[in-house]
């Protein structure tokens, strides 16, 4: 049984690019193999199957490939992407010449093995602190040239993302205070908010029940509780869940675990920012079962 959510679409403008990467890494001039063995009009029908439980991500991406590598082989999904699937499920159908399927066979099981694994892994942390309000997030660590990707892959196994990059939200931490000479947070923040474009977002990372409160006085709209035991962090969340004024958003990051993040949601922090589940994620098992049409 498949379980659907709704994901926003795929950013074709820096999927392609990555596409075409894929394709000139791993076929190049040509599949020598398929060239030589196969007849030119041999025809088949190729389904992608998962050999485990997980959720899908990258389905989207197969008609880009095919489009590429030839555009006469037809693509139909079986499930909808960010689907709950259970081993033997039929993901999708591809049909059209032989020679063009066993091409782009291997590039669409890596971006379908790899965006799938990272989904099932998001969506295994968000079972573990599903009945608290906290939310899981991504963060930077991705592979490079992939990061729309991932970022995409944690949406679809029902996570959150953080920044996208150093562009786009101010996060203050400790090498930045002590590179500009162990400048106050205070004077951190307002400096970021003086020179940043407005309404841009400032978070401060804090390891300390100090640092929290030095957050709190500089008006971060995110504080960060880095690496720091369950016991201070729970100290750390009341302290600014009583802080007068609107609180900010309270984010857990550092070494967090399938074995740790339900104690981590449990103190009452807004969000949990793991990277593992980019860094670390285990490829889907799913494989392109391939058989030969009657003409």
């Amino acid at each position: 049984m498949t379980q659907e959510v709704n994901l926003p679409e795929l950013d074709a403008a820096r999927v392609e690019p990555l596409v075409r990467l894929a394709i000139s890494e791993d076929i190049g001039p040509g599949d020598v193999t398929s060239l030589c063995v196969l007849p030119e009009d041999v025809q088949a029908r190729g389904v992608y199957v998962v050999n485990d439980r997980g959720v899908v991500a990258g389905l989207p991406l197969v008609p880009v490939i095919l489009g590429q590598v030839d555009p006469s082989v037809t693509f139909e999904p079986l499930v909808s992407e960010g689907a709950r699937v259970a081993p033997g499920t039929q993901l999708a159908e591809i049909s059209g010449s032989a020679v063009s399927i066993l091409s782009a066979e291997r590039i669409s099981l890596n971006f379908l093995q790899r965006l799938s694994g990272v989904a099932t892994l998001t969506a295994e942390f968000v079972a573990k602190v599903r009945g608290t309000s906290a939310k899981i997030l991504d963060t930077r660590k991705t592979t490079p040239g992939w990061r729309c990707l991932e970022k995409y892959a944690v949406r679809a196994g029902g996570g959150t993302n953080h920044r996208m990059g150093l562009f786009d939200q101010v996060l203050i931490k400790d090498n930045h205070l002590e590179l500009s000479g162990r400048q106050a947070v205070t004077d951190a923040v307002k400096n970021a908010r003086g020179k940043c474009p407005p309404g841009m977002v400032v978070e401060v990372e804090a390891e300390s029940i100090d640092q929290v409160a030095e957050a709190l006085a500089a008006g971060a709209d995110i504080i960060m509780l880095d690496n720091m035991p369950i016991a201070r962090m729970t100290e750390a969340v009341a302290m600014i869940r009583s802080h007068p004024g609107d609180a900010p958003i309270i984010e857990a990051s550092g070494n967090v675990s399938l074995e740790t993040v339900g104690a981590i949601a449990r103190t009452g922090v807004d969000w949990i920012s793991v990277g593992c589940l980019t860094h670390s994620a285990r490829a889907l098992d799913i494989s392109l079962v391939v058989t030969a049409v009657s003409a």
